[in-house]
């Protein structure tokens, strides 16, 4: 389970590990948090006081910090994350299909200058790739069904973790999700 890390605005930053976050607390850069307890991490006994050392971890925390995405850079593209993108639905024929019958397609093939980046790139079934190969749609008779977009700090994360979100966690992210955005995390989006 990992912890969702917060900037001090309340922007979605990163996911952290249990002991990453115990790091930030143990160094009081951790200005407030969120949601339930999800780790109670007991330390050492202090002799003199004649207590023991806990630290309560939420699952949301926010602390000092930058937004992870300016808006000149792109969250990372994987194969994984293009796939919840598209909700593991084939963007030419609409077929939800699992991970292992989806591939990445460029629209505007990389054999003609197409570029391998988000706005250029939507799941697709085998047979539609297959049958597209590396012509432009317009020669294809193909159309999408949906356009392609640039997910944003609060769905990237969102796409990378999507199996592993706490419900508070997932409110808060979906809170912040882009008009672009055509999937929820309340939803389970078929996996293989």
């Amino acid at each position: 389970m990992y912890i969702l890390r917060l900037n001090a605005a309340g922007q979605p930053v990163e996911w952290l590990t249990w002991q990453e976050t115990v790091c930030l607390y143990s160094r009081d850069l951790i200005r407030w948090s969120l949601g339930d307890i999800i780790y109670r991490i007991r330390g050492g006994y202090n002799r003199s006081l004649d207590n023991r050392t806990v630290i309560e971890v939420p699952s949301i925390v926010a602390c000092g910090g930058k937004r992870l995405f300016p808006a000149r850079t792109n969250p990372s593209l994987s194969n994984n994350s293009l796939f919840e993108r598209d909700n593991h639905q084939c963007l030419y024929c609409a077929k939800h299909l699992p991970r292992k019958f989806l591939t990445r397609d460029h629209i505007v093939p990389t054999s003609k200058g197409g570029q391998d980046d988000w706005m250029n790139v939507v799941a697709s079934c085998k047979r539609c790739n297959q049958f597209k190969s590396d012509r432009p749609l317009e020669e294809t008779g193909m159309s999408l069904i949906a356009l392609p977009y640039r997910p944003n700090a609060a769905e990237y994360l969102a796409l990378v973790n999507s199996n592993r979100i706490l419900q508070e966690q997932a409110d808060y992210l979906s809170s912040q999700f882009s008009e672009n955005c055509r999937w929820s995390l309340k939803e389970s989006p078929p996996v293989s």
